[in-house]
């Protein structure tokens, strides 16, 4: 099986540690190809950064299906992108977001997320409603550390994760902590430890899923909104996407 993990931002560095995540949880068989835009934001911190991320993300299906994969991981906890993906693809395409939340549902009856930034917090509360997770989400808190901060400091951002992380067992009485980024990837066990608490990862999460639906034999719908999209003409830096699909 082969899993093309896009971590939608340009950041090499944290594409890498994506990646090791990613293949640490997945089956022997399963070959993890993880990779980012050229083009985009280095970080993904806002409703702009998510917007042009987004186009980045499509690019990147789309060389995946010239490599024949059978299924894609946004690696961005805002998954951007997620159903113009979809769109482009029978295969399936698992956002972090929507694919800790589910995750988080089947461990606790009640979790909280903690993320990066407070203005990042609306991004996952609209997400939560989107897929019918926010009665289950005690709160989501933010931890107020720029993404790109997660790797120059790791045992600093580990620290601060885990207090607010104990803030939410404590003061939300939260059952499961959902990590609210991508550059969070790898955090998991040592701050479950601390906390006592399970906590899910999303690029962990999305791809066992991906492995899941893929060996069930799904393939995503092209019946109604995720059709292909219609084959139009692009102009300017965008005039690689006209004729449709591929």
């Amino acid at each position: 099986m082969h899993i093309r993990v896009i971590n939608p931002n340009t950041t090499a560095s944290m594409t890498s540690a994506i990646g090791v995540a990613a293949q640490r949880v997945a089956a022997p068989d399963t070959r993890i190809v993880a990779v980012n835009p050229a083009d985009g934001p280095a970080s993904i911190e806002c409703h702009f950064d998510d917007a042009v991320a987004a186009v980045g993300v499509c690019e990147e299906v789309r060389r995946g299906e010239a490599e024949g994969a059978d299924g894609y991981v946004i690696a961005c906890f805002g998954d951007p992108g997620l159903n113009a993906a979809r769109e482009l693809t029978r295969a399936p395409v698992v956002g972090i977001a929507q694919a800790a939340f589910q995750m988080a549902a089947l461990v606790s009856a009640r979790f909280s997320v903690v993320t990066t930034l407070a203005r990042t917090v609306i991004i996952a509360e609209e997400l939560l409603h989107r897929y019918g997770n926010a009665a289950l989400c005690q709160n989501v808190r933010a931890v107020e550390i720029p993404v790109l901060e997660l790797e120059q400091d790791m045992v600093a951002a580990v620290g601060r994760i885990i207090d607010e992380s104990r803030r939410a067992r404590d003061e939300d009485r939260a059952g499961a902590i959902v990590l609210g980024c991508g550059g969070m990837a790898g955090f998991e066990q040592e701050i479950s430890q601390a906390v006592g608490l399970p906590v899910i990862e999303g690029v962990s999460a999305a791809v066992k899923l991906v492995e899941a639906t893929v060996a069930l034999g799904l393939n995503t719908s092209k019946h109604g909104d995720l059709a292909p999209p219609p084959a139009k003409c692009f102009s300017g830096r965008f005039a690689h996407f006209s004729g449709g699909e591929a």
